[in-house]
């Protein structure tokens, strides 16, 4: 008999692409997040985005907003709505840390990546800082300039 596939293979993570090409990521933190049934479904089904989406601060609580999670298919009166924000949760010591540096350095937290940790959904915040045009021209560069030097290392073999 084959063994069966780990569960955690079968389920993507939803990741955040533009942040990369918009900032620079300083810090990397892992939250928890407050979520209802259907919106887990979704999320097990891919049906989630983070691409606009961003970390705010309100009454000392971090509160993840503009993450869009789909209706879940089979849900019934009690679905949820697909673009509400969304309670994210850390220890205290953490959120007083982010929030000083967010207003100290004029940092911005953005989530990375959303991703299942055994039964519990998880969400990676980057601590960035944007980046300005000319950075960004820089990093385009350089991904050509390795993607060039990838296909001329395949083809000289």
């Amino acid at each position: 008999m084959s063994k069966k596939k780990k569960q955690s293979e079968r389920y993507k993570e939803i990741r955040n692409s533009k942040v990369f090409h918009d900032y620079f990521v300083d810090d990397k933190i892992e939250a928890g997040i407050v979520l209802t049934g259907t919106e887990v479904k979704s999320i097990r089904e891919s049906g989630a985005q983070i691409t606009d989406s961003f970390v705010r601060f309100r009454n000392g609580r971090p509160i993840m907003y503009n993450a869009h999670i789909a209706e879940y298919k089979f849900g019934n009166f009690a679905n949820h709505d697909p673009h509400r924000p969304r309670n994210l949760l850390l220890h205290k010591k953490e959120i007083i840390k982010i929030e000083h540096e967010i207003q100290s350095t004029g940092r911005t937290l953005i989530p990375l990546r959303m991703y299942f940790e055994k039964a519990l959904v998880k969400v990676e915040l980057g601590l960035c800082r944007g980046k300005k045009l000319y950075d960004k021209r820089e990093t385009l560069k350089r991904k050509e300039h390795m993607r060039e030097t990838q296909r001329a290392m395949r083809h000289s073999y």
